[in-house]
């Protein structure tokens, strides 16, 4: 602590993102990574991109919103970019979700949504996921001033169908419904073909996961005009150039190749239903994913037992000490190699 702190900094948890170790021969499954490499086009641009590192990038990224809105159906003024997902949201919160009433959102979701709340002064309050851990929409009938949702969740990797998504939209017409898709691409209905008929509805998505590229930082959100425009009102009263010249070629060039998504994202469906299976034949209870992420129990064994036994084996898990979930693990879908060896090493635990 610091005598200059201000009273901002001394009120904040901050956000804990998973352990990114540097060991020789590691089976990393903690930080949901794409296990595959990125588009072999996504590298080529990025190399032939060098000669413009002299140069500020575009401010507004054109051609990045331009590719994402033909590939999503959507006309360009209607995407906003940023440095990750997390900065999309984090511009949303002061943008779009800061007013007198709570936010709401699940009690077990993704972590950074209380963290954003605290950083920004926004008052929220957590509406519990059922005994199947899943997102009840009927408890959201009550007052608040607008909905923050991760579909698929995290840390369960449980998805609401899309017509869910419509009927909650069109149930709360004067609230926003923010839903947070940076794990969609992996068997979820993505809520972005609602955006055109519901002004009250933000999508935002990344191209860490399904696009393998975490390391770039690249995040999107999609709305109607005027919720984008929010975003870009406080994104030039921040940082006028949140994505370098790298990271618009790179994503350019991943979204429009659009086999080399398909075969990846395949490969790690078909792998997570094995990952399943096997956990399930050791006896866990799995969650049914739609992520790239499983989240299973084992009734026999604490959840950090688990973790701690594996990581002495060199193998990393996501666990999270919080209530109702202290005995899980999340287990990032790795190659089937990976996922192999997680479960040899299970079966000697269990």
């Amino acid at each position: 602590m610091s005598r200059f702190w201000s009273s901002v900094v001394h009120n904040l948890s901050p956000y804990v993102p998973g352990e990114q170790p540097k060991i020789d021969g590691l089976i990393k499954l903690n930080t949901n990574e794409n296990p595959y490499p990125p588009s072999p086009r996504a590298v080529a641009a990025i190399t032939a991109t060098t000669d413009r590192l002299r140069l500020y990038p575009d401010p507004r990224a054109s051609a990045l919103r331009e590719a994402i809105a033909a590939r999503h159906g959507v006309t360009a003024d209607e995407v906003f970019v940023g440095n990750g997902s997390d900065e999309v949201l984090a511009h949303a919160f002061p943008a779009l979700l800061k007013h007198d009433a709570p936010l709401l959102f699940p009690d077990i979701t993704y972590s950074f949504y209380p963290v954003y709340c605290r950083l920004y002064g926004i008052s929220y309050e957590l509406v519990p996921l059922d005994a199947a851990m899943r997102i009840d929409l009927a408890d959201y009938r009550r007052p608040g001033s607008a909905i923050l949702l991760c579909n698929p969740n995290a840390p369960t990797g449980i998805a609401l169908p899309r017509a869910a998504i419509e009927a909650l939209v069109t149930e709360q017409p004067d609230r926003l419904v923010v839903v947070d898709e940076a794990y969609v691409d992996f068997g979820a209905e993505s809520a972005v073909p609602l955006v055109a008929r519901h002004d009250n509805l933000l999508v935002i998505q990344t191209l860490s996961k399904s696009r393998a590229l975490a390391g770039l930082r690249v995040g999107f959100a999609i709305g109607q005009r005027p919720l984008i425009e929010a975003l870009e009102r406080v994104k030039d009263s921040f940082n006028s150039y949140p994505l370098d010249c790298f990271a618009i070629a790179g994503a350019v060039a991943s979204i429009e190749d659009d086999a080399w998504f398909e075969e990846t994202r395949q490969r790690i469906i078909k792998s997570r239903q094995a990952l399943t299976s096997g956990l399930t034949e050791l006896g866990f209870e799995v969650l049914p994913s739609l992520a790239n992420f499983v989240f299973a129990r084992h009734g026999a064994h604490r959840g950090a037992d688990l973790a701690a036994k594996l990581r002495e084996r060199g193998v990393l898990v996501r666990h999270f000490q919080k209530p109702r979930i202290e005995d899980f693990l999340r287990i990032t879908v790795g190659t089937d190699d990976e996922c192999g060896r997680l479960i040899g090493l299970l079966r000697q635990m269990v």
